[in-house]
């Protein structure tokens, strides 16, 4: 039986090229930056927005280079867990978290009672996002959104989010020049889109603004209505560090939801080696740093954090932080685990490597997705290694010891040194 043209790399290559170059057809169709705003206030008149707010909005907005750039730029490296987790919760960050703790207590046990999210989540997501207010972004946040939006490149959904941005602006909930964020449109203490803000603000303070840029009630009130809405649940925890077997069956572990019962039985324990409470919680293994990193069985709020922002390193972070804020320890195994981040054109050539042992990463872009785990998972299953699926540097130095014959072009095609062609070696 043929394999389906679209299981071929080549074929899935051609097709995205084709994809950039109809995106790059229609950004040299699209009318200019002043044409296309024109257009853009007229939509907006028609749902309702102020000629006042418009003028005050559009006049003499140009597109932001910096902001092209940014969206377009390839991460140089990919950060490890733990230097990400390390970064980001700090013991300044920890200091500064129990601080507002306290600070606004009265506050912050009002949204925990309404809500049902607690405290500590509250301040660790101010903290992982603005750190705590002192980072809002230094952005318009409409001129962004219309870079964007008219760029082309996702520019329905950044058309929408500059929609919603007219009407935060038009309702005088912020000022223009005082509505800005980061390069992407993320607004306020809490780095809300316009769409979230619309959905889910709160007047909280009751002066008739929803103000998430100066008003930490607002902001706060926000986000716990947020996470209430997309599914927090109310007293139970996101998860918790564990510890595992030597002889833990990988694959078996990581594709199943299991109760605590079910994870003691294979013999995975709390970090410090007590056993797991919450019997019959469920929860799945994750490997933020492959086999030799931290291990965490997490549960359903876990995944609220994800839907917030769907990064497996923020979710841990945020968790984490939180936990640390409501005085638990830090993390304690895998801190000897290979930290070395992995640049973008060491995962181009790991995938281009998996490709020539006939392991399909799917298309060698130097980004390391759930194919090229997947790929690295088969490739450590067949060499006897812990099957993690964890594309680490160490993996990278496995597969050239196992490929050292190969040579890669500047095109990436696999090709053999003439020396060993001379001598006739395939």
């Amino acid at each position: 039986m043929q394999p389906h043209p679209s299981s071929c790399p080549r074929f899935r290559l051609a097709v995205l090229t084709g994809l950039v170059a109809a995106a790059s057809l229609a950004r040299a169709e699209a009318p200019d930056f002043q044409t296309w705003l024109a257009q853009v206030r007229q939509e907006a008149s028609a749902r309702g927005i102020s000629a006042a707010t418009l003028e005050r909005t559009f006049s003499g907005m140009t597109p932001i280079e910096k902001v092209i750039e940014l969206d377009r730029r390839q991460p140089e490296f990919t950060e490890t867990f733990l230097n990400y987790l390390d970064k980001r919760v700090s013991a300044q960050r920890i200091d500064a978290g129990q601080q507002l703790l306290a600070e606004h207590g009265a506050l912050l046990e009002r949204l925990e009672q309404r809500y049902g999210v607690p405290a500590t989540v509250l301040v660790s997501f101010w903290g992982l996002e603005t750190n705590y207010g002192s980072h809002l972004g230094g952005f318009s946040t409409p001129a962004a959104l219309a870079t964007l939006a008219h760029e082309g490149r996702r520019g329905a959904f950044f058309r929408r989010e500059l929609l919603d941005a007219l009407a935060i602006l038009d309702a005088g909930h912020v000022s223009p020049e005082a509505m800005h964020g980061s390069w992407a449109g993320a607004m306020g203490q809490m780095q809300f889109m316009p769409s979230t803000f619309q959905r889910h603000a709160i007047d909280e303070d009751g002066d008739g603004r929803k103000d998430l840029w100066a008003s930490i009630p607002d902001a706060l009130a926000s986000a716990a209505n947020f996470l209430h809405a997309i599914g927090w649940r109310d007293g139970e925890v996101w998860g918790r560090e564990v510890r595992l077997p030597d002889n833990l069956d990988l694959d078996m572990a990581s594709a199943t939801n299991r109760s605590g019962r079910q994870w003691a039985s294979l013999g995975v324990t709390q970090a410090d080696g007590t056993p797991l409470p919450d019997p019959e919680m469920l929860g799945n293994l994750i490997l933020p740093q492959g086999r030799w990193g931290p291990a965490f069985i997490v549960h359903r709020n876990f995944y609220v954090v994800m839907d917030w922002n769907n990064s497996l390193h923020y979710a841990l972070a945020v968790n984490h932080l939180a936990d640390r804020l409501a005085g638990l320890p830090r993390l304690s195994l895998g801190r000897d685990a290979d930290n070395r981040p992995m640049r973008r054109e060491q995962a181009l050539e790991l995938q281009k490597r998996l490709t020539h042992l006939g392991f399909d990463p799917g298309v060698a872009d130097g980004i390391i997705g759930g194919q090229t785990r997947a790929a690295v998972r088969a490739y450590q299953r067949k060499q006897g290694m812990p099957a993690d699926g964890y594309a680490s540097l160490g993996v990278l130095e496995r597969l050239q010891a196992d490929t050292a014959d190969l040579v890669l072009s500047e095109e990436g095609r696999p090709t053999l040194p003439a020396d060993n062609l001379a001598a006739g070696r395939s």
